[in-house]
């Protein structure tokens, strides 16, 4: 009995030191995503350049030596589930959080994330994401406040609109879309004909569409998540719907192209980021994941990917990994290509976590976006 309470405890006190080994030699980062629901189409593409990127990272030797382990946790695009995945995540002792993308879920997770004092890095777009205080939160897509100003500069000054009509859902998403949007408007005398709200999910947009023709608006503003926007697009050619289009990255991603097919054509906006933009390193991370996962990347591709390299390079600038040290360091970072060229292009975070960085103005034609003018950064920046 002796020599067996001897050899168990032998074998205890190896499989402890094999788990602390193994902790030491790798670094925690996972990935809490809307992989089923109506955000699949946005938490996949997430996902994918997520695990693109640290397969390279890992490839490369990993961070400061340590490889990454991850798990991918579907919110099943509900807040609740959300909340819930990332407690389950915070119990494992995470370095850094990645996800969600729905504006919805990170404002009810984000919480946590700040509570337990670890960095969170966040594909949603609502402005008041970053504006309640919070140094824990990061974006690695432009928030609306970002966003909205180049939109309303290019309606005004490019396409001389006196009158727009507005279409967007009614979530978080879409509610601090159309309130920028409409703030913007007002700005610059621009009269809103029409205000139409939609619901997440939502098939049918035949009355929609009747209510936009009726207003005889200039432009319309299209603010939907990716596949009503396809819907909205279809419902909109089938209607005879003349006005010009005009939205944000959702409407001209890649996936509302290819559910839409000619609908989209002539659809015009303003794009965050793009796996079309003639930008060599962008290019480049096109083709790595078409050749991997067999389909072209959307912004949430490129967003989950850059997020790892963010990661990568503060932390190897630190020296260390230190959850809190990295909060604090990506405040009033700028990071180039040159010298990190997993971010693929020159980013800057401000003080509230928001990011900063040249943009794009897109149309649809054969079913391609083409990058028709590239818009700077809305501040100039010392690099790192």
């Amino acid at each position: 009995m002796k020599q067996f309470r001897t050899w168990s405890g032998i074998v205890a006190a190896a499989s402890l030191w094999a788990g602390l080994a193994h902790a030491q030699s790798t670094v925690y980062i996972p990935d809490v995503v809307e992989l089923s629901g109506p955000g699949a189409v946005s938490g996949t593409n997430w996902r994918d350049g997520v695990a693109l990127a640290i397969d390279e990272v890992n490839a490369s030797g990993g961070i400061l030596g340590r490889k990454i382990t991850t798990e991918h946790l579907d919110t099943q695009s509900n807040p609740g589930v959300s909340r819930a995945q990332i407690q389950k995540v915070l119990d494992k002792d995470p370095y850094v959080v990645l996800g969600p993308i729905y504006s919805g879920s990170v404002k009810v997770n984000m919480a946590l994330t700040q509570q337990a004092e670890i960095p969170q890095i966040v594909g949603a777009e609502a402005a008041d994401i970053t504006t309640q205080g919070n140094p824990w939160v990061f974006r690695t897509s432009f928030g609306q406040q970002a966003s909205m100003p180049k939109i309303a500069n290019y309606l005004h000054d490019g396409m001389k609109v006196k009158s727009v009509a507005v279409l967007w859902v009614n979530n978080d998403f879409g509610k601090g879309g159309h309130d920028s949007f409409v703030k913007e408007m007002k700005a610059r005398g621009i009269n809103v004909v029409a205000d139409v709200s939609t619901e997440q999910g939502q098939v049918d947009f035949g009355s929609d569409v009747i209510k936009l023709k009726g207003a005889k608006a200039d432009a319309v503003f299209v603010y939907t998540n990716e596949e009503e926007s396809a819907r909205f697009l279809i419902e909109a050619k089938r209607q005879g719907l003349t006005t010009p289009l005009f939205g944000e990255t959702t409407l001209l991603n890649q996936k509302v192209v290819e559910l839409a097919g000619a609908a989209a054509n002539g659809v015009r906006g303003h794009v965050g980021l793009s796996a079309d933009a003639p930008i060599p390193a962008i290019q480049e991370f096109a083709k790595k994941f078409n050749a991997r996962y067999k389909y072209l990347p959307d912004h949430n591709g490129i967003k989950g990917y850059t997020a790892v390299y963010l990661i990568k390079y503060v932390t190897e600038k630190l020296g260390k990994f230190d959850s809190k040290a990295f909060g604090q360091a990506v405040h009033g970072l700028t990071l180039t290509p040159d010298k990190a060229p997993g971010i693929l292009m020159e980013a800057t975070w401000d003080q509230n976590g928001d990011i900063d960085r040249a943009s794009f103005l897109a149309e649809i034609v054969d079913g391609k976006q083409k990058i028709v003018e590239t818009l700077p950064k809305l501040k100039p920046s010392k690099t790192e």
